[in-house]
């Protein structure tokens, strides 16, 4: 019987299903594996945007990842929302075992809506938990938090890129669309090395939801086949623009990826 690996996914839960561990699920049985998954945030939200976010108490979350851990075959984790310090800090704590490559998505603020993910007191943990991570994947705004840094322009991006990289994560992805930009470029830093990946800028009248969630995941679970990153983020970002460009309407003017 073949086995397949299992990705577990750390983060909030979006009731509506657009975005959090159930974007996380859905990315990750797109790219084959299986996904496993337990909620550090509770939301009040919905494709309109987020009105409340309430953090799970990390005594019930971390016992729920370390009984996965240890029971299946989970070969890779992708972090998203964690909601608080206290949770980032038990993030580390609960993928410091173990040598699984690990995608954190540093979910600060959402897309749509004005609750806060993170606090900005949670900034300093989040710098140390970025060290345990084969792969972090940051907007501009949360590049800009990490690094002090102003990200405007694709120079820009990179010098973010390479501050992530500096501060101790395995490779950072620098996500372009809101760079001032025609096309959409993404900088992907792996080591020493600089990766621009570009696509062009899809016109979609109607919001997107869930869009980072999904890439981290992607990424995540191709990790868990293989440990080449800038593979994997190709891949990834391939599935990812066409899946954009075909996203499913959910109602209330919002899309969102799914396959």
């Amino acid at each position: 019987m073949r086995q397949v690996p299992c990705v577990l996914a750390i983060g909030g839960l979006d009731p509506g299903g657009g975005a959090g561990i159930l974007a996380d699920a859905r990315a990750i049985e797109r790219a084959g594996a299986f996904a496993c998954a337990v909620a550090t945030v509770l939301t009040v939200q919905s494709t309109r945007g987020l009105a409340r976010a309430v953090p799970v108490a990390p005594k019930l979350w971390v016992e729920q990842a370390r009984r996965v851990l240890a029971d299946q075959n989970v070969r890779a984790i992708k972090i998203g929302a964690l909601g608080s310090a206290e949770n980032v800090r038990a993030a580390a704590k609960v993928i410091i075992a173990g040598r699984r490559p690990v995608v954190l998505d540093p979910v600060m603020l959402p897309t749509r809506g004005r609750a806060r993910l993170l606090d900005e007191d949670a900034l300093a943990a989040m710098r140390r938990l970025l060290q345990r991570a084969a792969l972090v994947t940051a907007n501009v705004a949360e590049a800009e938090s990490l690094t002090g840094l102003s990200v405007r322009n694709l120079a820009d991006a990179k010098a973010a890129a390479r501050a992530l990289v500096a501060m101790g994560a395995g490779a950072a992805l620098v996500k372009g669309g809101h760079l001032e930009r025609r096309d959409a470029t993404d900088v992907l830093a792996v080591g020493a090395k600089l990766h621009e990946l570009s696509a062009s800028r899809l016109e979609i009248r109607r919001g997107v939801h869930g869009t980072g969630c999904y890439l981290a995941s992607l990424v995540a679970a191709r990790l868990a086949f293989s440990p080449d990153v800038a593979r994997a983020v190709r891949w990834a970002k391939r599935i990812h623009h066409a899946q954009l460009a075909h996203a499913t309407d959910v109602g209330a003017d919002a899309l969102v990826l799914a396959f």
